[in-house]
């Protein structure tokens, strides 16, 4: 199968169409990171445990997992401008339907729902950076920006949450606002052109294609390092304020805005990822990336409350260029009209790590009594992570075939480009 990118700025606008992506990334990061504060007024209201009010986390994620996985090749097979539209047609009219909601059982519901929306579009929109990039590095740079305006909207989801819940009104609104930004990125994404491409396929563009890449070793590798990742980063936003709520030291201002200083960390440093490869191999960068968050694990796991206060907010600068770049270069291993199918598979593990990884703390905490008996769990995770990333740098499985995809892919477009 071999797929080329026609010429990108013929008939379309890249700068537009890279907004929209942008955009798009913000907007349900608004709900899917704002569930660190949603969670306690959950259990309040249903009285929850720990492991069930979980559910708000893990829903959402099934559902994106499931439809990367099962529905990623849409993405190859319908164009990405069409599953991307599907998708945000889906996610909006799910948003709108948390307004009526009452029950503990249809809010899960509707986060399954809203997930698969999230699934569908995400993948057509990851595939759609590869067809606007002009080499790996490129891809890498633009993933890393894109995900800065997902850490951005980290940001913006939980302070709209706070600022509801301080005057009275439900979270439950903040899905509402979320579905007017989306219906508005419809319109967007409905008037843009992209740009076209030209496919030779030799194989049918379906789900026994998605299944057969899970043999990969490539796909594999880069997928493993997501779950580990997202199941630590999620440990910060999910269980964090837990926590945190007894704290009773000198720090109570930072206790209170720690998720806050974590997302706005994290976004500072995806917005200057793209610097900090440039000067370091992306192998050595992120094990020492990875080494920096174990430590701030270990710090909060031997310090206690105390330490933990300081220490997991911090940890959010050095998860900024983790995520993307993981995600980037197993994209870049493969043609671009296998990015969507690609993309589905490492996005189904990246919602594995963070369904599976909070329940497990949760269910850890239950049990032992205390939610710092879950972050022992989570420093695990991080351990994990480096030691696979250590190991990527070591031995650097991927650099040959990143560099043949700079000469397959990605030339036509630097010498149309220059």
């Amino acid at each position: 199968m071999t797929e080329r990118t026609a010429d990108a700025g013929a008939g379309s606008n890249i700068t537009l169409i890279k907004w929209l992506t942008y955009l798009m990334f913000m907007m349900f990061a608004m709900t899917t990171d704002s569930v660190g504060v949603i969670i306690p007024q959950v259990i309040k209201r249903f009285g929850l445990s720990m492991a069930q009010a979980s559910s708000f986390q893990y829903a959402p994620m099934l559902g994106i997992g499931v439809a990367g996985l099962l529905l990623g090749f849409l993405a190859d097979k319908m164009g990405r401008k069409r599953s991307i539209v599907l998708g945000l047609v889906l996610f909006s009219l799910t948003s709108y339907l948390f307004a009526v909601g009452d029950r503990f059982a249809v809010f899960i519901a509707l986060l399954l729902m809203s997930g698969c929306a999230i699934g569908i579009f995400k993948t057509g929109a990851l595939a759609l950076i590869g067809d606007i990039s002009r080499s790996t590095s490129q891809h890498t740079t633009t993933m890393n920006m894109v995900e800065g305006f997902f850490g951005v909207g980290s940001i913006i989801g939980p302070a709209i949450v706070t600022r509801l819940l301080g005057n009275g009104v439900s979270w439950q609104w903040l899905y509402v606002i979320v579905g007017s930004v989306c219906a508005t990125l419809i319109l967007i994404a409905l008037l843009v052109r992209y740009p076209t491409t030209e496919r030779s396929v030799s194989a049918p563009v379906d789900l026994r294609r998605t299944l057969a890449m899970m043999k990969n070793p490539y796909v594999m590798g880069f997928s493993l390092g997501a779950f580990f990742y997202v199941a630590t980063e999620c440990a910060i936003y999910v269980w964090m304020p837990t926590l945190l709520a007894k704290y009773q030291g000198s720090a109570m201002l930072l206790a209170a805005y720690a998720l806050s200083v974590f997302f706005i960390l994290r976004a500072v440093g995806r917005f200057v990822g793209g610097w900090l490869l440039a000067l370091i191999p992306w192998e050595g960068a992120l094990t020492l990336l990875s080494f920096c968050i174990l430590l701030c694990f270990l710090g909060s796991a031997a310090g206690g409350i105390d330490a933990a206060v300081y220490l997991l907010p911090v940890s959010g600068l050095f998860m900024s260029v983790l995520y993307p770049t993981i995600n980037s270069k197993g994209i870049s291993c493969f043609e671009k009209a296998e990015h969507g199918a690609v993309a589905g598979v490492i996005l189904f593990f990246t919602c594995a790590g963070a369904a599976l990884g909070p329940y497990a703390m949760g269910a850890v905490s239950d049990a032992f009594g205390a939610p710092r008996y879950g972050f022992y769990l989570a420093t695990a995770y991080a351990a994990l992570l480096f030691a696979g990333l250590a190991a990527n740098w070591l031995f650097s499985p991927a650099r040959a075939e990143l560099d043949r995809r700079d000469l397959s892919e990605y030339a036509a477009a630097q010498s149309s480009s220059g």
